[in-house]
């Protein structure tokens, strides 16, 4: 077994793949090279992504191993791991650039050849419909030129695709297009030049030229709409490198200038301002605005941002200016790791492409066996003119078989499923993980940050007699003010909210994990302030025996207490609460209208976890309370141990075990902080109404693979005998070779089209 730690993965762009049997084929040769540990090869990004054992074999090695193979790789790259990940904004971009340049090149030739093909085969036709004055003799000399250019010109991608698999003694659709059309501009060119050895065989020198040219042109122009389409479904990845601006506004000293974003440094300063993307992950030195970070969240409503908050790159500047200090640039932003997690899923494979993978390995020999022996069956067999028929049907059936559906049949819904995931904040680790999720029949989620905010805030100031309970939280905050406890952050938060909290303090002591304790000035006057629990403040004599029923309650409730005296006297108390999050009881709603079964787990008490499970519309038969972190994987176990099909939702961090025991692990997490490594899925942004978004996503993504798979195949199943000449006995009908064309370029774009409708499934929370 080899260590992880010491693997790398790079991500090569391959050059002349048609069909899955070209996928099959070059993840055969890469993983038999010596230190290559897996490679999978999407057909849709036209990309192998291989992980390998560097000190064992290196890039010169793998690109052999593609040519090897009988493919070429296009002269750049995307490495990641040991040999650098996507940087957005630096070199890595430029190369995903200029791939997507060529490949925009490629699309432009391909359509240029179709319509020059198409509009030589139309001519052609048109010749042998209105020439009939003319001898067949005639108007065959009068087509073999533009034939002949088009068979070669427009056709010679074919050749050269098929040669190159020939030579390593390979086969796939090029191979099947190339014989085809040569049988059929072959023949028509033999009975051109010699049409005595027709005439002597009794036939009529017939040509085939309009065949061969429109065959060439229909397969151009699928394989242009293939292209097209193709581009749509990947452009989740340029979508979000968009998101990052070229420039940045650096401040040094007294004066700002732009710069390219590539020369910001970590720990830079850099000033935003309004409609200004972010260009820098980092925290506010200075100023306040309200960013959209829509594009990355999900997340609808723009958040509120200042002083000591952190921002992440690429989200939009709406309205104040602000100054950031940089902490993550180039590869290190969250964006970076988006994009890479975006493209890793994207180059991934689901478990269910297994069965094309295995069909269309053998689809294409089974093929040209089942052209020869109709060939030969007509030729027999068949009715005058044989030959004809017989030079028909060959060319119809190679023509009309197309494992183009079966290789596109998964990647492109999985590139265009996890590329809408990605536009609101759902990152899909890969092919696995999206097909594991839409079984998912249990949800359990975790309380402290996933459901709940996570932090303590005050839920309510009270005050006996003799105080109000704006001079408690007057004097409590003031006094809070110095400490770095959650709770005296939660208690300042609200006083410096109300305006209050301001008072000068002296003789401030903290008393660990207790309380505090200082002198606070009041109209001039020092008072002895305590904040604290009730135990603290009781050791320090004060007496609560009128509000310890209250206090005992409030904790019952799930509720922290600081009780605040003054020289001694109770003053008030307040309650603090690990507030649920807005959109806790709509997530654990929408997720039972998916047929989930929600459950809640939390090492708080029961009485607290079954308060925020009321409170959610969680019933407390499936509530798992005072669950240590070491034991809520053997719970997630313990579900699937009874046949469950089980995501664990978390913080992707402190969860991390019962993550990766759970069927699906989705970490939740809010902006930089997301834990990408730690789980299948990962939603960026706080919202948990996400995680029946993910579910509703996998399962449309599945969705369509089936429908694709099914059309893939079926297309097969029936369109092949029809070629074959199936239906000639009883109806007289034998599929046209141009026809065949256009049904096997249709039947590739038809499934990138049917993936494309993921682009349209809501994801996004209402309101």
């Amino acid at each position: 077994m080899s260590n992880d730690t010491a693997t790398a993965q790079l991500a090569l762009p391959v050059e002349g793949m048609t069909c899955a049997s070209c996928v099959n084929r070059i993840e055969r040769f890469l993983k038999r090279t010596p230190g290559v540990e897996d490679a999978v090869v999407n057909l849709a990004t036209e990309v192998a992504t291989i992980r390998y054992l560097p000190d064992q074999v290196g890039r010169a090695e793998l690109v052999g191993a593609i040519e090897d193979a009988g493919y070429d790789v296009r002269p750049v790259a995307t490495a990641a791991g040991v040999e650098g990940g996507p940087a957005v904004g630096d070199a890595t971009e430029r190369e995903a650039a200029a791939v997507e340049a060529a490949r925009a090149r490629e699309t432009r030739e391909l359509f240029f050849k179709a319509t020059v093909s198409i509009a030589i085969a139309v001519g052609i036709m048109a010749l042998m419909l209105l020439g009939r004055a003319m001898s067949m003799e005639e108007l065959n000399r009068l087509a073999i030129v533009p034939a002949t250019f088009v068979q070669l010109w427009a056709g010679g991608s074919f050749y050269r695709a098929a040669w190159r698999a020939a030579r390593h003694g390979a086969a796939n659709m090029d191979t099947l297009i190339a014989i085809g059309t040569s049988a059929a501009w072959g023949y028509s060119v033999v009975v051109t030049v010699a049409p005595s050895i027709a005439t002597s065989a009794g036939l009529e020198p017939a040509a085939y030229f309009d065949s061969s040219t429109i065959i060439i042109g229909f397969v151009l122009l699928g394989r242009w709409l293939e292209a097209r389409a193709k581009r749509q479904a990947s452009g989740a990845i340029q979508r979000l490198l968009a998101l990052e601006p070229p420039m940045a506004r650096l401040v040094e000293r007294d004066e700002e200038r732009d710069v390219p974003l590539v020369d910001v440094r970590p720990g830079d300063l850099v000033r935003v301002r309004p409609g200004d993307r972010v260009p820098v992950d980092g925290r506010v030195v200075s100023g306040a605005s309200a960013i959209n970070q829509s594009m990355l969240t999900g997340e609808p409503m723009p958040v509120e941002i200042g002083q000591g908050d952190d921002v992440i790159g690429g989200t939009l500047n709406t309205s104040g200016t602000f100054v950031v200090r940089a902490t993550r640039v180039g590869r290190d932003t969250a964006l970076a790791g988006i994009v890479e997690l975006v493209r890793q899923a994207q180059g991934s494979k689901a478990p269910i492409q297994r069965l094309a993978d295995r069909v269309s390995e053998i689809f294409v020999p089974i093929v040209l066996v089942a052209a020869a022996l109709t060939f030969v069956a007509w030729f027999v067999l068949g009715p005058e003119p044989r030959l004809t028929l017989a030079l028909t049907a060959f060319v119809s059936v190679l023509i009309i078989a197309c494992p183009c559906a079966m290789g596109l049949a998964t990647p492109t819904a999985i590139m265009a499923g996890s590329g809408r995931g990605a536009e609101a904040g759902v990152l899909i680790r890969g092919g696995e993980a999206l097909e594991a999720a839409h079984r998912v029949d249990t949800i359990v989620f975790d309380k402290t940050g996933t459901l709940t905010e996570g932090r303590p805030s005050v839920d309510e100031v009270v005050a006996p007699p003799g105080f109000d309970a704006s001079t408690v939280l007057d004097l409590a905050g003031s006094l809070e003010a110095g400490s770095e406890h959650p709770a005296g952050e939660a208690i300042v938060d609200r006083a410096r909210a109300a305006g209050v909290g301001r008072r000068p303090v002296t003789a401030f002591r903290a008393i660990g994990g207790r309380g505090v304790e200082g002198d606070v000035d009041v109209d001039g006057r020092q008072r002895h302030v305590v904040v604290g629990t009730p135990a603290l403040l009781a050791a320090n004599g004060v007496d609560l025996a009128g509000v310890a029923e209250t206090l005992m309650a409030a904790g019952r409730a799930g509720a922290g207490v600081a009780v605040v005296s003054v020289d001694g006297a109770l003053a008030g108390y307040v309650t603090l609460r690990d507030r649920v999050k807005p959109g806790s009881a709509a997530a654990v709603d929408e997720a039972r209208r998916e047929g989930i079964d929600v459950w809640l787990l939390s090492g708080d008490s029961r009485a607290v976890t079954e308060s925020i499970a009321a409170e959610i519309g969680i019933p407390p038969d499936r509530v798992l309370a005072e669950v240590r972190p070491e034991e809520k994987a053997a719970q997630v176990a313990r579900l699937r141990s009874e046949g469950r099909v089980v995501a664990m939702v978390g913080d992707g961090i402190n969860d991390a075990p019962a993550l990766a025991s759970a069927t699906v692990g989705i970490a939740i997490g809010t902006g930089a902080d997301v834990a990408i490594e730690a789980a299948d899925v990962t939603l960026v942004g706080g919202d948990p109404r996400a995680v029946a978004a993910a579910i509703r996503l996998s399962r449309a993504t599945m969705r369509v693979v089936r429908q694709n798979l099914a059309w893939a195949f079926g297309y097969n199943i029936v369109l092949i005998p029809v070629a074959m000449g199936v239906l000639y006995p009883f109806f007289g009908v034998l599929l046209n070779p141009g026809l065949a064309a256009g049904a096997m370029a249709l039947s590739s774009v038809s499934v990138v089209l049917n993936s494309l409708r993921l682009r349209a499934v809501p994801l996004r929370p209402a309101g």
